[in-house]
């Protein structure tokens, strides 16, 4: 029995896409190629799903998609982060928006939010087949006429393809769209890993691992001039530097790669001025006077980075009485903790990544409809979209707001 419309991909855009076809009295078969659908969502904020982003204004929201924006405005027309709040919402699903507008279910977990999408698709009959990886997109003068899963040959009228990109090729993300896009005739920028986290060299930062810091500054440099700072929450890890701060700079520092080598500086004390730094470390000094340094560094030094702090000042000896330390050794310590020196080698791999960019030019689509330029009843979505975009729920809010779009057109 042929379908109105086959779905390829069964992550959020595709469980989107698939639910509106059906919603809207369509036949839907959505194919999956894992055991399970959601696998990328089911992990996604690290298991509590930063849903979407509630900027209100919608031009301020679209700026986040950099060069996409243009492009963007007649889509966010149909689906607009506000109708992700009353979709979910609606089917019994609070949000809440916490830091940086950024909303997420209020029990916290993906697992809410995928089971909201799945009974979306039951409520509208949606055929589902996992295990059933495609192995052909058969097409011929400008119409897709059928895929190849398994032994078996499945028709419809209209094609989805929501096969996401390449971060996180554990859920199965392993650029299939990508190679059939190519394969169709489309354009296809490569991917690189947009937003991931920094390798670094330096032992110090990866002695920190786990350990968060709310209001830090960093400063990057290439080949020893000065590039640019933020200022934010870092996490180090045991291979580098996380947090959303550092995800959403990982495209300009790895531009700055190209240039030759990188090194960055963490200022621990960012709205405190160096004199002022040196006078609160003698303040502490002066009512410790016959206590251990070790012993007060914790009145210094930002909570668990003792160690490491003691590590970059090897001439200083926590041993020392607090009256015994000069006034050369103040200066250093805070110095150190004004710049805290490091080496970037590299940005992580697509493993590590929560978003990596590539896919087709936004020029090839009819963004109305999310259709291929190339193939009439052929509808693209998501990551498989050459989009760059930050992290704080702007990727999962692109993927229902193409999703929702193709289902509605396909």
């Amino acid at each position: 029995m042929p379908y109105d419309v086959i779905v390829i991909g069964g992550g959020p855009a595709g469980i989107m896409a698939a639910g509106r076809a059906a919603e809207r009295g369509k036949k839907v078969l959505l194919l999956e190629k894992n055991k399970a659908l959601g696998e990328k969502l089911k992990i996604s904020g690290g298991g509590r799903c930063n849903i979407t982003n509630a900027e209100e204004d919608i031009r301020t929201l679209l700026k986040h998609y950099g060069d996409a924006e243009q492009f963007l405005y007649s889509a966010f027309a149909q689906f607009s982060n506000k109708d992700t709040f009353t979709f979910f919402e609606g089917k019994g699903l609070p949000l809440v928006v916490q830091a940086r507008k950024r909303a997420f279910p209020h029990t916290e977990k993906s697992e809410d939010v995928f089971k909201v999408l799945e009974q979306y698709m039951k409520d509208g009959k949606v055929a589902v087949k996992t295990s059933s990886p495609v192995s052909e997109i058969i097409a011929k003068d400008g119409m897709i006429h059928g895929v190849k899963a398994g032994k078996e040959t499945i028709v419809a009228t209209s094609y989805v393809l929501a096969t996401g990109g390449v971060s996180h090729a554990e859920t199965g993300s392993t650029g299939d769209g990508f190679n059939w896009l190519k394969m169709l005739g489309h354009s296809v920028a490569a991917p690189t890993p947009s937003i991931v986290p920094l390798a670094v060299k330096e032992s110090w930062v990866k002695s920190l691992s786990g350990t968060s810091l709310s209001f830090m500054k960093i400063t990057f440099f290439a080949e020893g001039k000065k590039k640019f700072f933020k200022t934010g929450k870092l996490l180090f890890t045991h291979f580098g530097l996380s947090g959303p701060l550092i995800l959403n700079l990982a495209g300009k520092v790895g531009d700055l790669l190209q240039e030759g080598t990188v090194t960055a500086a963490i200022d621990a004390y960012p709205d405190t001025d160096h004199g002022a730094l040196e006078q609160k470390i003698l303040t502490v000094f002066e009512n410790n006077k016959n206590k251990l340094l070790k012993n007060v560094m914790d009145d210094i030094v930002p909570h668990g980075m003792i160690e490491a702090v003691f590590s970059l000042v090897p001439t200083i000896d926590r041993e020392t009485k607090v009256h015994s330390v000069t006034k050369e050794q103040r200066k250093l310590l805070a110095d150190t903790l004004k710049a805290l020196p490091m080496t970037i080698t590299g940005l992580m791999g697509f493993d590590r990544a929560v978003v990596a960019d590539g896919g087709i030019p936004l020029t090839e689509m009819d963004m109305k409809t999310m259709r291929s330029k190339l193939f009439s009843n052929l509808y693209i979505t998501g990551d498989l979209l050459h989009i760059t975009r930050p992290s704080g729920g702007f990727s999962l809010q692109l993927c229902w707001t193409t999703g929702f779009i193709a289902g509605t057109h396909a």
